[in-house]
């Protein structure tokens, strides 16, 4: 079904002129649609984000500049930007997209029924970071009564633009409550987190699973170094152009094997290597003295994300290592609270992720489509409460 929906380039609708918290054009405050964030200043941009590496203006642009989500591989930038005089005061990172690539939340079935009743699901909007399936802000104000302002804007905009719908993929509880407030539908998902316990190391942690849980994960790690494979964490600065581009061709490879395309490309992870470096941390496989494989991951004060891998060579278990294992150990050696593995798997809360909901927001424009959505997204809500309940009681941590 994914194929009917590969990306077109240059199929979107004119972009609006600036709307106004009201609806009124040239008002104050401001509300202007950019379609990049070459015109904005990234102190003034960060000033919005805090610093979460994943919203910093240094990644969004990246991805934008290097054309892994641009108009050219259907993600049209649609910033909202708010001003109140010559200052920035709020913004939406939004996309016009063409495609439902990328985001995590899956509305394939959606475009489906749209097809099948002879209407046109995309362009859609999309507020979210691409490719990244973090929940943070997606409303980014400075006062809590500029979401409102957004929202409205935001829906003036998929109507102007005649989107289908607009979707916020992974917000925080805040901007839900204003999502909620504006009309907006719930949808439901699932993540898996590993937290810190105070554990003082991996053995610590391991001794809080149970029993078959600890000896397997010492098992796997043990075929792991029996097979010749050890690991090195190196952040930051200490990541030459030589990491960088045999990480690129270790991700591309992977990609590959598993028969899809990648999303991302070597100016992409070069121009973050510089911009974002103090957010970042690489974790390199070696046998016999030379890198088979590695491991990319973010970091800030709190939280560890594990984003991407690749690798060159097949050593069963070994991405179980890079991806996880050695994850948990670099969060407890450094301190960190949360480390999250990336989006799905069931398979994490054999490595001690557990379960946690993700939730995010949608409004469609056809009525009767709306309508079904939300009955459906409330039997779907049903189901993922009774599955959250079972996973719990998989947990695999020693009950006691």
């Amino acid at each position: 079904m994914q194929a009917a929906y590969r990306p077109v380039p240059h199929t979107f609708p004119p972009v609006a002129p600036p709307l106004s918290a009201s609806g009124t054009v040239n008002s104050k405050p401001v509300i202007e649609v950019a379609e990049s964030l070459a015109t904005v200043a990234p102190d003034e941009w960060n000033r919005l984000t805090g610093r979460h590496p994943f919203l910093s203006h240094a990644f969004l642009h990246a991805l934008h500049e290097t054309g892994c989500a641009s108009a050219e591989t259907g993600w049209l930038p649609q910033y909202l930007l708010m001003h109140e005089g010559n200052t920035l005061s709020a913004a939406m990172p939004m996309y016009l997209k063409n495609h439902s690539y990328g985001e995590y939340v899956f509305d394939w079935a959606w475009a489906d029924a749209y097809h099948r009743h002879g209407l046109t699901y995309y362009p859609k909007l999309v507020c979210a970071v691409p490719f990244t399936p973090v929940t943070t802000p997606r409303l980014l104000v400075t006062e809590a009564g500029q979401r409102a302002a957004l929202l409205h804007a935001a829906l003036a905009l998929a109507r102007r633009l005649d989107a289908s719908s607009l979707h916020i993929l992974f917000p925080d509880p805040a901007d839900l409550t204003a999502a909620a407030a504006a009309g907006l539908l719930q949808r439901q998902g699932r993540q898996f987190h590993w937290h810190n316990d105070g554990y003082r190391d991996f053995e610590d942690f391991l001794s809080r699973l149970n029993h078959d849980k600890r000896k397997k994960i010492r098992q796997e790690r043990r075929k792991v170094r029996e097979a010749g494979i050890s690991f090195t964490w190196r952040e930051g600065r200490e990541l030459t152009d030589a990491d960088w581009v045999f990480f690129n061709r270790c991700y591309r490879q992977t990609y590959r094997e598993h028969q899809s395309s990648p999303y991302l490309n070597l100016a992409f992870f070069r121009r973050i290597g510089q911009s974002l470096a103090e957010a970042i941390a690489m974790i390199v496989a070696e046998r016999d003295g030379a890198p088979v494989g590695a491991s990319l991951l973010f970091k800030t004060d709190t939280h560890l994300y594990g984003r991407h891998w690749g690798a060159v060579e097949h050593h069963p278990l070994a991405h179980f290592e890079a991806c996880y294992y050695q994850g948990i150990e670099y969060a407890i050696a450094n301190g960190l609270q949360i480390f999250e593995g990336g989006a799905q798997g069931e398979h994490k809360m054999a490595r001690g992720l557990m379960p946690v909901n993700t939730v995010s927001a949608h409004w469609l424009a056809h009525p009767e489509f709306a309508a079904a959505i939300e009955n459906y997204l409330d039997r779907e809500t049903a189901m993922m409460t009774t599955y959250n309940g079972e996973l719990t009681a998989r947990s695999p941590f020693r009950k006691s």
